[in-house]
């Protein structure tokens, strides 16, 4: 028997069975998705936005958790803009807001220096190279769960759309986000 096309119209099948929801923008997450996420994983957090500011006012306790899950032996990384590059100054013009893109960055450092060092937290600024692919997209990992935003034009990262994505195999968008971060990675610099 035939599926009635009401049903098939809601079975995800191929490459959209990865996307678990999406936001128009990444204020409409709710901040418990962001901190379930984050408590949630215990292999690897990859924080691969261009500031990474917010989590510190989105996730209760982050930088706790963080230092918890660093100790338990998770992988934790943020790759940051350069608050110093050429293209954090551009950005700055492009956006033209009060919270500048440089500050947003130093209070990410300033955030991870009262942490402190701590074992399994690394910490890089992607590439002068490379700056204008990371700054035109953030890609946030927990475990094989992600949040992903593509940067629109002029609009700070808050107002730009977000997808969250589950892992489901080999070749998905999960995957195709995940190695994009993975690549500014290796090119990256230590803060």
């Amino acid at each position: 028997m035939p599926w009635p096309q009401a049903v098939k119209g809601r079975i995800k099948t191929g490459g959209d069975r990865e996307i678990v929801h999406s936001y128009p923008y990444r204020s409409a997450c709710p901040s418990t998705v962001w901190a379930e996420l984050v408590a949630g994983a215990g292999e690897e957090l990859f924080f691969a936005g261009y500031t990474n500011y917010f989590f510190w006012t989105q996730v209760p306790t982050f930088s706790e958790t963080i230092r918890r899950k660093a100790e338990a032996g998770c992988r934790v990384r943020f790759l940051l803009g350069d608050p110093e590059g050429e293209v954090t100054r551009q950005r700055e013009i492009v956006e033209d807001v009060a919270l500048s893109v440089s500050a947003r960055i130093r209070m990410t450092l300033g955030e991870l220096a009262r942490l402190g060092a701590v074992d399994g937290v690394e910490v890089r600024y992607s590439a002068p190279e490379d700056a204008a692919n990371h700054v035109s997209l953030s890609v946030f990992r927990f475990d094989g769960d992600a949040l992903v935003t593509p940067h629109l034009a002029r609009l700070a990262g808050h107002d730009s759309p977000l997808l969250h994505l589950r892992r489901q195999g080999p070749g998905g968008m999960w995957s195709r986000f995940a190695e994009h971060a993975e690549e500014l990675w290796e090119r990256a610099r230590p803060v």
